[in-house]
């Protein structure tokens, strides 16, 4: 399997100050305090319905807080930040029709990628070889690696990641450890939910939501 070569990523440190979060009238988390620097992550742990993946959203610029700012520095303060982000949500943000080559290329187009990107992102998550076949004859676990393309081909220093093991087996989840690591060693950050050990080789901070929000 091709492993994409760790290019320098730009630099950026992600800020989460005070956050807080409701769900109606529900209270999901208060007073969210976290920074990322290049080459740092955290994991935010938890039972489902905690408020994770209304933080990815958050931090990802989609949701407003109930309190509290998000920031990105070191980009372009005249710029537009969600440039610098990638988000890996539960949907697949695929389309069955096209094929596989055909989807991870409107993605590449989309994040200013060249053509050229696609293939050896295909190859990194094991899809090359089916690269010709329409999206939706796919099983759960290759449309996730298709989504996990999707972050090759944008070359975002900031990633946000619900869950991106799920419907992976052993060898996916492996491949998520390893592009998360390289991602990391290029001066990337990331953000990531999980309920599993990723098995990351870096050390990860770690938020557990539905108790006290401290980072560790």
């Amino acid at each position: 399997m091709t492993v994409l070569p760790v290019t320098a990523l730009a630099p950026r440190t992600l800020i989460l100050d005070h956050l807080a979060a409701r769900r109606g009238e529900r209270e999901l988390f208060a007073g969210l305090d976290l920074r990322l620097a290049p080459g740092e992550a955290a994991e935010l742990r938890g039972p489902n319905g905690v408020g994770k993946t209304t933080l990815l959203l958050i931090a990802a610029g989609i949701v407003r807080p109930a309190a509290g700012t998000t920031r990105l520095e070191g980009g372009d303060p005249e710029g537009r930040p969600e440039t610098d982000i990638g988000y890996l949500g539960h949907r697949p943000a695929i389309k069955p029709r096209l094929t596989v080559a055909e989807n991870l290329t409107f993605w590449a187009k989309l994040g200013g990628a060249p053509p050229a990107a696609v293939l050896p992102a295909l190859e990194t998550v094991g899809l090359a070889p089916i690269a010709w076949l329409d999206a939706g004859n796919l099983s759960a676990g290759q449309t996730r690696r298709l989504a996990l393309a999707r972050l090759l081909v944008g070359e975002r220093p900031v990633w946000l990641l619900d869950e991106p093991t799920a419907a992976l087996d052993a060898a996916g989840e492996a491949l998520v450890a390893r592009l998360i690591d390289a991602h990391l060693d290029a001066g990337g950050l990331a953000l990531i939910a999980t309920h599993h050990d990723l098995g990351l080789t870096h050390k990860l901070k770690t938020i557990r939501l539905g108790q006290p929000a401290v980072a560790a």
